[in-house]
């Protein structure tokens, strides 16, 4: 009956509010406090809504929407809405940066009958990683869904062995096979893509597969 009663009071509260954006702070206010309550440690756990002006694209996301595609997922928001929030990392109070759902962060910007009915508002959820594990993030759910561009992703791999990720570590965390790490490798022709290889389990795992007559 408690719960009634709190319900009833916070349904008053929101009538007394004039504007969109304070019943948005509201909200995203109760969800927070409910998140830190709740048994679930999920990110979906806590979907906020935040203007869509503070939510910005990376750099290093590989996956590309044809232009049919796009104008589909636009139709799938428009008629059914947004079933899924944009995962962002949060860089600071008042921005967001894309791991996930470029296309539905687009569409939320870019189609006006969208922007307007979600007030120029994006559902996101946050995670709270470094850059190289937000760059693994952003190619599982490509892998797991999508489409990739090889150059980027070749870039996208020199840029975890940049960052001391192993072939082993690449493979396990991006859902990748050894053999494909060391294509994209080649394709950067970049010698310091090769610079820990001299010794590694995954170079004699390579020069077996393509010197030793081993197929692949």
């Amino acid at each position: 009956m408690r719960v009634a009663e709190l319900l009833l009071e916070l349904k008053k509260e929101f009538e007394k509010m004039e504007t969109v954006k304070e019943k948005v702070d509201m909200l995203n206010l109760i969800r927070a406090n409910l998140a830190d309550i709740s048994p679930f440690e999920e990110p979906v756990d806590c979907v906020r809504w935040v203007p869509a002006e503070q939510v910005h694209a990376n750099e290093y996301n590989p996956n590309k929407v044809a232009s049919p595609e796009m104008k589909l997922l636009y139709t799938s928001i428009k008629l059914d809405g947004y079933t899924q929030p944009i995962v962002c990392y949060k860089k600071s109070d008042n921005e967001y940066e894309v791991v996930d759902g470029f296309h539905r962060n687009r569409v939320g910007k870019e189609y006006a009958d969208i922007r307007e009915r979600i007030h120029g508002y994006l559902p996101i959820v946050v995670i709270d990683k470094p850059l190289d594990e937000r760059m693994g993030s952003t190619i599982r759910h490509n892998r797991a869904r999508g489409t990739h561009q090889i150059r980027s992703m070749s870039d996208i791999v020199i840029e975890l062995s940049k960052e001391g990720w192993s072939d082993e570590e690449i493979c396990s965390k991006l859902g990748m096979e050894l053999d494909e790490v060391i294509r994209l490798k080649q394709i950067s022709g970049l010698k310091e893509a090769f610079q820990n290889h001299e010794f590694s389990k995954s170079w004699e795992e390579f020069e077996r597969k393509y010197y030793g007559g081993e197929k692949l």
